[in-house]
């Protein structure tokens, strides 16, 4: 693992993350095979558990076994603060961030109520909230030097011995440099990006949607590297997210996306080399902007749409729930010939 060492050692102009994008390594081809061959033999008829058959065989690749068991799973919660909410794009001041931290740690968040539920182990990460990103209206979000720092912090995050990992956030006005990122990857009128987030009025709406036009245009002929887009628009949290869904990748960790503004995270690295995404599967479809289209943009379709769009994990932490119970079918079931049962 050393392309995996080396990058939690910061490279100032991220050419390290850059080249380590490039040599990611694939699913088990010969795991999937067998897995899809035992599939087959299961007690029961031929794709009778839907999507849940694509679950198991996509988790078996990535474990590299016909019988994937789920034992470990955990959710890491990035927390980051941005400058850009002093334009008006929230309803809620920055100080909610450092605010939920502390509710996260006394456990009084629905993500906590969900992992409890789950049986998902859950850590909380807070990202320089004392020092947000920058407003990208008028600057960088960060430094270079600041963004791989905090995309090593996020590969450092995700726990050594999970089987399955999800992403969540926090930080109050993080919608606004999502839609910034999607506006920037995809083109196209910045408005259908924008949604209320935490629940902006028509007058915040109309803020969040000039915000991010202003950024577009102050950041004009430096969006063609995804890299530098998460750099200039994004957030300490953000790039955070993006660490930890490569360093799950390096080691064949399969992950759970989350809503919104995880999936910004995971837009880059996708625009960065369209197999980056390989391990992931979508959680849910949020109810905040252009979520949808952007999970198709991205090839996936998400296992849950509850409406949901509270962040901090909520949808990934659900629908791992639906992971668990597709390797439990895939390695617990019956094969016809073992359970006596007349197959066709």
């Amino acid at each position: 693992m050393k392309a995996f060492d080396a990058v939690l050692t910061p490279a100032h102009d991220l050419s390290g993350l850059s080249a380590l994008l490039d040599v990611l390594p694939e699913a088990d081809a010969t795991a999937i095979e067998a897995a899809q061959a035992r599939d087959g033999e299961l007690t029961k008829p031929p794709g009778a558990l839907g999507r849940l058959e694509e679950i198991a065989i996509w988790l078996a690749g990535w474990q590299g076994t016909s019988t994937p068991a789920i034992t470990s799973p955990a959710i890491a919660v990035f927390a980051g603060n941005h400058a850009v909410t002093r334009k008006g794009v929230s309803p809620y001041p920055s100080d909610v961030t450092a605010q939920m931290v502390a509710n996260f740690a006394a456990g009084g968040a629905a993500i906590n109520q969900i992992c409890t539920t789950g049986g998902i182990r859950l850590s909380v990460h807070p990202v320089e909230l004392d020092n947000p990103a920058a407003d990208i209206t008028e600057a960088a979000a960060m430094t270079a030097d600041a963004c791989a720092r905090h995309i090593a912090d996020g590969m450092a995050a995700v726990p050594p011995d999970c089987d399955l990992f999800g992403a969540g956030e926090m930080g109050i006005g993080n919608t606004t440099p999502a839609a910034a990122i999607y506006a920037a990857l995809y083109g196209g009128d910045a408005a259908r990006f924008v949604g209320r987030g935490t629940g902006v009025d028509d007058a915040g709406l109309r803020r969040k949607i000039d915000v991010v036009e202003a950024a577009l245009a102050h950041h004009a002929g430096h969006l063609s590297d995804p890299l530098d887009v998460l750099r200039r628009l994004g957030g300490r949290e953000i790039a955070a997210i993006a660490g930890a869904i490569l360093a799950a990748r390096l080691r064949r960790v399969p992950v759970v996306l989350d809503g919104y503004v995880v999936t910004a995270a995971a837009a880059v690295l996708h625009a960065a080399n369209p197999a980056a995404l390989d391990h992931c599967v979508a959680g849910h479809c949020s109810a905040e902007g252009a979520h949808g289209e952007v999970l198709e943009r991205l090839g996936l379709k998400p296992l849950l749409s509850l409406g949901l769009r509270l962040g901090e994990g909520t949808g990934a932490a659900l629908a791992m729930s639906v992971v668990k119970a597709a390797a439990s079918c895939q390695s617990g079931m019956a094969t016809f010939s073992s359970a006596g049962v007349a197959n066709k």
